[in-house]
């Protein structure tokens, strides 16, 4: 009887030891909780919306051109197909282009001309971090030193110079030059800009970016390379 008694309390004691650690657990590592302001969850909301309307606006014109094709003849499908192959190219960034925009040249630090510091090639991590803040704003296109930017494009250190697709980025002062869609757009990014922290990031690498006021026209040159087709065959008429 006092056997069973006490194999009965041992199990009650385990239980509740089991319990008392679980607790202990839980008050040690308590549960990740969100603790921005309610600032920064709206902030993240309305990149998200914005993110939502880009993409609604892309499946409008994805319909659009689908509509188009259905809505056509045998005459006229292959002028909707050169449109199209047109307006790809144009966002790859083969085409010259011209629209409102701005102009932004890089240049030394007054203080660094005044000690007589020596002037060296931009890194690429700083030009980097400027086309990463610059891409906050969608719909604009970018040429660096006289090199179209596009979404193939690469930023790397050769040889202790910063190149862009490949090619030397001259040794301030040089110009970067961005076109948007509207003049609207283009007074927007000018005024990021002028208040966007990057300008501390080339201060302590002795630059310092002189943006322009937005301009009626500023013309880049289209990306000198062709693209390779490595998948698509075209097929002998008639099939």
């Amino acid at each position: 009887m006092k056997r069973s008694i006490g194999w009965k309390f041992s199990v009650v004691l385990l239980i509740i030891g089991f319990m008392v650690s679980i607790q202990y657990n839980t008050v040690k590592h308590p549960e990740e909780r969100d603790t921005r302001d309610i600032w920064a969850i709206r902030q993240e909301l309305a990149e998200e919306k914005k993110t939502h309307s880009e993409l609604l606006k892309e499946i409008r014109e994805l319909d659009k051109t689908i509509a188009s094709y259905q809505s056509m003849t045998e005459k006229n499908t292959g002028q909707a197909l050169a449109d199209t192959v047109d307006k790809l190219r144009q966002q790859a960034g083969e085409t010259d282009l011209q629209g409102p925009g701005l102009i932004i040249e890089v240049k030394p630090s007054p203080e660094s001309i005044a000690y007589g510091m020596p002037i060296t090639s931009i890194s690429s991590d700083l030009l980097n971090r400027f086309v990463n803040d610059l891409n906050r704003f969608k719909g604009h296109d970018l040429e660096i030193d006289g090199k179209r930017y596009t979404i193939l494009s690469s930023i790397r250190d050769i040889n202790g110079m910063t190149a862009v697709n490949g090619l030397d980025v001259a040794t301030p002062p040089f110009k970067i030059k961005i076109v948007t869609q509207t003049k609207q757009d283009c007074e927007k990014l000018y005024n990021y800009l002028l208040a966007s922290s990057i300008h501390d990031d080339f201060y302590l690498e002795n630059l310092i970016m002189e943006i322009s006021e937005p301009q009626e026209e500023v013309a880049i040159r289209g990306w000198p390379e062709k693209f390779e087709n490595l998948y698509l065959e075209e097929l002998p008429k008639g099939e």
